[in-house]
């Protein structure tokens, strides 16, 4: 995978170096505001351009460079068992689903109800199950929980039911607290969670240009404590950026590009992504579009980006408008995962069980776009042409009007040739109606439930939990 990317490039080279050069000048002449008088005092005794009165902090050129190129261009982000770590920065795209979700949708797809705690549970159990989603951002708003101990019970309920990555956002500095004391000791010390981080955080400024005081203070937490962070800016074309793609990507990078320089000046050499969620607006009755088709291409633009600087990114596809699993979801969510991974983004977050604009999550979806991502990986992997794959010696065997089916060659790369669907329909008319017309809905439906039957058998060894609630009163039961 990834040997041959990027496949997609909507960006030519020239045209890169023009947004970039945009955003430096937006850096150096406009600046980002920034909410947080101890990070402005980093930032000035870092040499950055402070305006401690407007709270402004503009970025000079050398010194921008200078902070950017101290950030990794490789890291991982761990698994628990040591099977699903994700090298960023390789050459290799990794998918996963998004989060802070508020609604999920019931198990007929029609109607809706709030999340609470136990769909952290279940999400995480259907992910650790689902092959093609190789991390789990931590899906959904729990209603029911107290502010006080939000991130501490819905961080628990993700490392109990999947033993992949975990990333998730947090709220304030208390909450990143939490989340840290607890994957310590779960990793048994905090020397062991830095030498094998398998947690990261989600913070996001706010667009246009600037980053408020809570998301600085989880962002120092944990660049100061070797937890991997993304800053991913969110703009709007046409409302909280310009209405032009090309203008939406010029602020969004530079937005991008000083969440990644004052990660650096808060801790040099902190593990941070680039950061991408740009958007649109359907500028006729301005309804909010995460999953339109420039939101794909200006995802994509950014991965050139990025890489222009040697940086992982954190992208965003796979989202759809739509309020159910039709067709309209099919078209959106396939397009930009497709587009996206062809570009060649290290990870893509949102890419799966999302609907509703970001919205809602579906558990029979989850299912369906791991397939839909299963697909994307196949076209990454490309065609192997070698003296084995060209197959003369079996066209020599078959000869005219022979067959393949039973030949050694055949039975050698029936595996690894061929993506095998689990849930699109490849048997005949008669068979299929045999077998009461499924379709891709109703057996994601399928497989989505009895995963979720299985979410009540945690990860975690039974002692352990015990001793997680011994040590953190804060936690509550499913």
């Amino acid at each position: 995978m990834g040997a041959f990317l990027p496949l997609y490039a909507p960006l030519t080279p020239e045209e890169v170096r023009q947004i970039d050069h945009t955003s430096r000048q937006v850096l150096e002449r406009v600046g980002v505001t920034v909410y947080e008088s101890s990070c402005l005092e980093t930032l000035d005794a870092a040499g950055a351009c402070v305006d401690y009165q407007t709270q402004r902090v503009r970025f000079d050129g050398d010194w921008l460079n200078a902070a950017l190129g101290s950030a990794p261009s490789r890291f991982v982000l761990y698994s628990r068992d040591g099977q699903n770590d994700i090298h960023l920065g390789d050459g290799k795209v990794y998918f996963t689903n998004g989060g802070r979700v508020f609604r999920i949708q019931d198990s007929q797809g029609r109607g809706y109800r709030y999340t609470m705690l136990r769909h952290v549970a279940r999400t995480a159990a259907l992910v650790n199950q689902l092959q093609h989603i190789n991390f789990y951002i931590v899906a959904c708003q729990a209603h029911a929980l107290k502010p006080e101990t939000y991130h501490l019970n819905d961080f628990y309920q993700a490392f109990k039911h999947t033993t992949k990555h975990v990333m998730g956002g947090c709220d304030d500095l208390d909450g990143v607290k939490q989340v840290w004391e607890l994957a310590s000791f779960i990793a048994g010390s905090e020397d062991n969670l830095r030498e094998k981080p398998f947690v990261s955080v989600i913070t996001n400024p706010v667009s246009p240009l600037t980053i408020e005081a809570k998301t600085l203070r989880v962002l120092r937490f944990c660049c100061t404590h070797g937890i991997p962070v993304t800053c991913a800016p969110a703009p709007i074309a046409g409302a909280t950026a310009p209405a032009t793609l090309a203008g939406t990507l010029v602020q969004m990078h530079a937005e991008a590009l000083a969440g990644v320089a004052i990660a650096q000046a808060l801790a040099p050499g902190a593990k941070v992504l680039y950061g991408a969620v740009p958007a649109t607006m359907d500028l006729r009755n301005m309804e909010f579009c995460l999953g339109s088709v420039e939101a794909a291409m200006m995802n994509a633009a950014a991965v050139q980006l990025a890489k222009l600087y040697n940086l992982p990114i954190y992208a965003s596809a796979g989202v759809t408008e739509a309020k159910k699993s039709d067709i309209q979801a099919g078209c959106e969510k396939t397009l930009s995962n497709l587009l996206v991974a062809m570009a060649g983004a290290d990870c893509i977050h949102l890419s799966a069980g999302i609907l509703d604009s970001g919205n809602t999550i579906s558990y029979a979806q989850y299912v369906i776009d791991n397939e839909i991502i299963g697909m994307v990986q196949r076209v990454l992997s490309g065609i192997k042409v070698d003296q084995d794959t060209l197959a003369l010696g079996a066209i020599q065997e078959a000869g005219p009007g022979g067959n393949y089916v039973v030949q050694d060659h055949t039975v050698k790369h029936m595996l690894d040739e061929f993506f095998y669907p689990a849930l699109c329909v490849r048997s005949n008319f008669d068979i299929w109606e045999a077998q009461g017309c499924p379709d891709m809905f109703t057996r994601a439906s399928d497989v989505a439930r009895q995963a979720v039957e299985g979410s009540s058998n945690p990860i975690l060894d039974a002692a352990l939990v015990h001793r997680i609630k011994r040590v953190f009163p804060g936690i509550e039961d499913v």
